[in-house]
């Protein structure tokens, strides 16, 4: 969930030097050691969740917040049992959620969606070799590490200069300070004890639902249905075969509460027509042959993905100004001149680490390139500098929106390989996730940077903690993905629908091999999904402020087109809860909803990774 974003402040004569002089704290510990341990264990615990909810969903759940709440409650306990004497600070918290973010982001970025989409290519398509565990680890380590370093150069125009919003860092800034609020004599705050209480107890109803839901042993005295029928019929058929019923997945109701209300009920819209209006239609024109989830899907999915991409598309170019202001602040950056004995060089990144880091890693990414995917090395070569000026591109629009593009820019490079690379359908998937990674990672690092100009953190400081949580999470994201779905053909199914995996595959495989392999029914959904995102983006920017909550997001729309109807229900009703609390107590949803919400979802996809290891690794569960 992105935050709103803040009024914007005064800009001073000269903010760096303000920030300089008034903020930052030169004696106060930030980077250390327990910081750097404890911020790769609830990245690595945020990435296994984040993993859970993006094949079930299609979103990548906000890191920060939660992991500040998650690091003050650890540390909190600490202290009470004398494990540890000295409190975390404000500062401290900023580099351990800085480490956190680094590894729970790694689902992000095109990384998990692009891995999906090619496992499901290897299933259908004869001839497409799935790549080894290592190598896969050492790829996503790579690309995020290299928007860690693309990150380097913009950072004081974006953040010291110019002082973009970054919605979500000043967000995690407000939320670490309430947190700490006391201190300075290492007290905690009764509104941080309150958060640190409510996520707990959502997190440990939410896992005790999960046993006793997915466990299924004889011996367990409940065992709660995982789905509940609504009891009617459509087109002569029970709901339930369109998907139409409850399901009892906490995750997904948690996942609607960090939401934006308008994308929760654009969800509940495009799942009722989806499911209730347009399948049936077309199983009744015979164009879908078999009333299943993954058969409707099938067709689904094309007006689904063009709208997702042509709304993402025509939102980034509505957003032009942004857009120049990249290239613009890209001449700046780099025709700057800096004498040596500018102070603000003492704590910022070197200029020239950006660089070093690119000669280092470019090559890298080359090869595994032309090794996983049989990318031509020359085409490599283009690609790699072209992901990371999109990369700085995709900062700003971050920093000016909240929102990275990935939906935007991974289709431009899919296009740009598809006509390089003719056929060659595993190439064109990861060449848009070098995209999709370093756009990522480097505006990632960006916010959290701004949590940091905001509090006074060390930018060497976040740099280095990114890095670290950058390792944590590519160790362990292929692992448990393997894990979690062993078996690659249920991506695509009611259990893992997959939303990003199958519309990342989609356009891929049109660019791969063009319009000419669909049907007529696909090429008209794909236009008129097309049409009416571009309609919507349009809408979304011209209409007044009062009528925007009105206009339904194409991108609730386009995920409802791809995901099981129960699911967009489940998320419509977490949307809707968080809504009535906002709207009723909102003193009371400042201090619960996304605590409570981040719970619900950290507490079932972490009963859910612990089943399977007692399940399929352990053998201490029965299968079934």
């Amino acid at each position: 969930m992105q935050a709103e974003p803040s009024e914007p402040k005064a800009a001073s004569a000269d903010p760096e030097r303000e920030w300089l002089e008034r903020t930052y704290k030169r004696g106060e510990p930030q980077l250390t050691v327990r910081a750097v341990g404890v911020g790769m264990l609830i990245g690595g615990v945020m990435c296994l969740s984040n993993l859970y909810v993006f094949f079930k969903t299609g979103w990548s759940m906000g890191v920060t917040i939660t992991a500040g709440i998650l690091a003050f409650s650890v540390f909190r306990l600490a202290s009470l049992l004398r494990i540890t004497e000295r409190p975390l600070s404000a500062l401290e918290n900023n580099a351990l959620t800085t480490v956190a973010s680094g590894a729970g982001y790694m689902t992000g970025g095109g990384n998990m969606a692009a891995y999906g989409a090619l496992l499901m290519m290897i299933v259908t398509h004869e001839g497409l070799k799935r790549p080894d565990t290592l190598p896969m680890i050492l790829w996503f380590a790579v690309i995020a590490a290299l928007g860690v370093f693309a990150a380097i150069p913009i950072k004081r125009q974006l953040i010291n200069k110019e002082q973009l919003a970054f919605p979500t860092g000043t967000a995690t800034a407000e939320t670490l300070e309430t947190l700490h609020a006391t201190a300075g004599e290492g007290a905690t705050s009764g509104e941080g004890s309150q958060k640190a209480r409510a996520l707990g107890i959502a997190a440990a109803v939410a896992a005790v639902l999960a046993w006793v839901r997915d466990v299924k042993a004889t011996w367990m005295p409940i065992n709660v249905p995982a789905k509940i029928p609504l009891g009617f019929k459509i087109a002569g058929q029970d709901a339930a075969k369109w998907t139409i019923e409850l399901k009892t997945e906490v995750v997904l109701v948690g996942a609607g509460a960090l939401m934006s209300f308008r994308t929760a009920w654009s969800l509940l819209m495009g799942s009722v027509l989806t499911y209730g209006v347009l399948a049936p239609a077309l199983v009744a024109d015979g164009v879908i042959k078999e009333i299943t989830y993954k058969k409707i899907v099938e067709w689904t999915v094309w007006p689904g993905a063009s709208m997702l991409v042509a709304s993402g598309l025509a939102s980034f170019l509505f957003d032009w100004k942004s857009v120049a202001r990249s290239f613009s602040g890209m001449a700046r950056i780099f025709g700057r001149n800096k004498g040596p004995s500018d102070p603000i060089d003492e704590v910022e990144c070197p200029s020239w680490w950006f660089p070093a880091g690119f000669v280092v890693l470019a090559p890298i990414v080359v090869v595994l390139m032309v090794y996983l995917f049989q990318i031509p090395w020359w085409a490599g070569v283009i690609a790699v500098p072209l992901a990371v000026v999109m990369g700085f591109i995709a900062a700003r629009v971050t920093g000016d929106t909240d929102v990275t593009p990935t939906k935007a820019l991974g289709p431009v490079t899919q296009g740009i390989f598809g006509a390089l690379t003719p056929g060659n359908l595993a190439g064109n998937i990861m060449s848009a996730n070098v995209t999709g990674g370093i756009g990522l990672h480097a505006a990632d690092l960006l916010t959290t940077l701004k949590t940091g100009w905001l509090l006074g953190g060390n930018p060497r400081a976040q740099f280095c903690a990114q890095l670290f949580g950058v390792v944590a999470g590519s160790l362990l994201i292929v692992p448990a993905f393997n894990l979690l779905i062993p078996d690659p053909s249920k991506l695509g199914g009611e259990d893992w629908p997959a939303p990003s995996c199958l519309v990342w595959a989609g356009v891929s495989e049109i660019f791969v091999n063009g319009f000419g392999v669909l049907g007529s029914e696909a090429k008209l959904g794909i236009l008129i999904g097309a049409l009416l995102g571009v309609a919507l983006a349009l809408l979304e920017k011209l209409a007044p402020k009062p009528l925007r909550p009105f206009i339904p997001s194409p991108s609730g729309l386009g995920i409802a087109m791809v995901i099981p109807a129960s699911n967009g229900f489940a998320m419509f009703l977490g949307g809707l809860l968080a809504e009535i609390i906002r709207r009723t107590w909102k003193t009371l949803a400042n201090k619960l909803v996304v605590p409570v919400a981040s719970g619900l979802i950290a507490g079932e996809s972490l009963m859910a990774v612990a089943i399977v290891l007692l399940r399929d690794v352990a053998g201490w569960l029965p299968k079934g």
